[in-house]
């Protein structure tokens, strides 16, 4: 069952090694070529080449196939190649020759692309939606525990103090910019590619302005060659914005597995949100985290897997397009999975407030401190070998009582700025 039978049948190798697991990734998009089916029907109709009455029953048996869909009994079993020609299948089976009209001036080519586009606007639509809800909770965390004080590093080596507000605030404040890369994706995808055909357009008179109104593009891909070009494009900007938000929940992931550390005791979890070990009873794992970390340095490899398998092809299409699905849908699951997690997780973080007590950590204050002589009129290098040589000779006596009120600070988070700036992103 292919699109392109023309009655000869092809070796099973080469079936099975050309389709691949184009099966079961189409259930994930099979929903999107209905939806597409039903507005290249309606135009159709627009132009003469459907009857009303043709029209109408292509429009109601897309909605069967759609319901289906949605309930989870729609398959597509081993004879039909995709789920292109599943639905043609079910079409034609349902409406005879009316089925058979479907497949009128387009091409599987720009079936799979504005599939694609429409899978990936609501799927960036939905990790965006996640990343807003950890972005709220990581605000809520900041202001919870924004006095809370905690050491902060540079070169893996106690620096100066931070503050558990900060720590939770950078990583929302971070989200931000990680969506301005979700949201040029979505303008790429944003994009109607249907009516490209093969990738040279079609001699039917067909009507794409009217597609693109009917399934809510913000604008049509006017040339039909850079629509098929955009096959590897869309999935490319789609991988970048979510190797951005990845890096964040990597990194994020990293502190949370060294703070949980007896080494440095800063966070705990409640047990059910840890793992232990087969044969160390004592053990309390951060195998989420772990996992969130590995997952999310798999992810931003994601675009550089799509270049090489893109890279040098020439304009037109090519078979090696089809491997961009097995790359992107996985990873698109993924993304949403850490996103998930991490707002699950967290939640139920538990801060210890009392890390500074420790005297290991006194050399924190050692900049406050010095800024203190220098507020009192004592330049800024005489004070600060002064500080070395107290240091030096342990001396040294922190001034913990300190005042930082600058904008984005430990005393001046500028939380509700933040919030404004992700608002605009939202609207």
């Amino acid at each position: 069952m292919k699109l392109w039978d023309k009655g000869f049948s092809t070796d099973k190798k080469i079936d099975h090694f050309t389709v691949g697991n184009d099966r079961e990734l189409d259930l994930h998009l099979a929903k999107y070529d209905v939806m597409a089916s039903q507005a290249h029907a309606k135009m159709l109709g627009k132009i003469g080449l459907l009857t009303e009455e043709e029209t109408n029953d292509l429009v109601a048996e897309l909605n069967h196939i759609a319901a289906k869909i949605e309930n989870g009994s729609f398959v597509i079993e081993p004879q039909f190649e995709d789920m292109h020609s599943k639905i043609e299948y079910q079409l034609t089976l349902a409406l005879g020759d009316t089925g058979k009209k479907i497949h009128t001036a387009r091409s599987r080519n720009d079936q799979v692309l504005v599939a694609m586009h429409l899978y990936l606007k609501d799927e960036l639509a939905e990790i965006k939606s996640m990343a807003k809800t950890l972005f709220d909770l990581l605000l809520n965390l900041a202001d919870r525990y924004k006095r809370v004080l905690l050491p902060g590093y540079t070169h893996l080596q106690i620096a100066m103090p931070s503050s558990f507000g900060l720590w939770f605030s950078a990583y929302a404040e971070s989200l931000i910019d990680d969506l301005y890369f979700v949201e040029a994706a979505n303008k790429v995808a944003d994009q109607n590619p249907l009516g490209s055909a093969a990738g040279y357009g079609s001699s039917f008179p067909i009507d794409r302005g009217f597609t693109t109104k009917e399934m809510g593009f913000e604008t049509l891909k006017y040339n039909v060659v850079a629509a098929q070009m955009g096959r590897g494009k869309v999935e490319k900007a789609t991988a970048f914005g979510m190797a951005s938000i990845a890096g964040t929940l990597s990194k994020m992931a990293m502190d949370i597995c060294l703070y949980m550390s007896q080494n440095f005791d800063f966070i705990s979890f409640p047990d059910e949100l840890t793992t232990g070990s087969s044969i160390m009873p004592h053990k309390k794992n951060p195998d989420v985290f772990e996992l969130v970390r590995g997952k999310c340095n798999k992810l931003q490899s994601v675009p550089n897997q799509l270049t090489m398998v893109m890279n040098n092809l020439p304009s037109g299409y090519h078979r090696d397009l089809q491997l961009a699905k097995e790359i992107i849908v996985p990873a698109i699951q993924d993304m949403k999975a850490c996103l998930e997690i991490m707002s699950f997780s967290l939640r139920e973080i538990q801060v210890n407030e009392g890390i500074l007590e420790d005297p290991k950590y006194d050399y924190l204050f050692s900049v406050d401190t010095l800024n203190e002589l220098v507020q009192n009129g004592m330049p800024f290098r005489d004070a600060y070998k002064q500080m070395g040589k107290e240091i030096e000779a342990g001396t040294f006596a922190p001034k913990r009582n300190i005042t930082h009120t600058h904008e984005g600070s430990l005393g001046n988070l500028c939380l509700e700025e933040i919030r404004k700036k992700m608002g605009k992103i939202f609207g």
